[in-house]
């Protein structure tokens, strides 16, 4: 696997721990040492490796938006004006806190983001008041999530 340009090698003692921590981040580290049969700290010392290297990069707690009031999850394709529109179109989205992902693409769209909103109607409000009068942005198509069927992360 190479990361930064520099070589590591993962072995398969690393990919338990990171099965382990990446299903439960809070997992204790002596609970995760009993059950591969090593010491504590020398899954410490692997995760230090593993975390220089750049292959993890901290740990996060995962909010339900739907138990705060967002359910509503769209997609919204963002067409430019012009290519060299893209880092100030970025840049303004950056500012409405609904926006959750922005990726550049191939394809149709310049942007594509994933945004979180209360309902459809704060999407309608973000999308006419927020998105569309940015600078640069010429179209946008909006795709829906009507249900989540996997989440994940790769498979070690």
């Amino acid at each position: 696997m190479k990361i930064n340009h520099l070589q590591i090698e993962i072995d398969g003692i690393d990919k338990e721990i990171l099965r382990y921590l990446m299903e439960d981040a809070r997992k204790p580290i002596l609970q995760i040492a009993n059950k591969i049969g090593i010491s504590g700290a020398a899954i410490h010392q692997r995760l230090r490796k593993l975390e220089q290297a750049g292959v993890i990069a901290g740990s996060k707690f995962v909010v339900d938006t739907k138990v705060l009031g967002y359910s509503t999850l769209a997609f919204i394709g963002i067409y430019l004006e012009k290519a060299s529109s893209n880092p100030d179109v970025v840049k303004e989205l950056k500012k409405i806190p609904e926006v959750l992902e922005c990726h550049y693409t191939t394809g149709n769209w310049s942007i594509l983001i994933k945004l979180i909103c209360k309902d459809n109607e704060h999407l309608m409000q973000l999308l006419n008041k927020k998105i569309q009068p940015i600078d640069g942005v010429s179209r946008t198509e909006t795709y829906i999530s009507l249900e989540q069927q996997i989440e994940r992360q790769i498979q070690l």
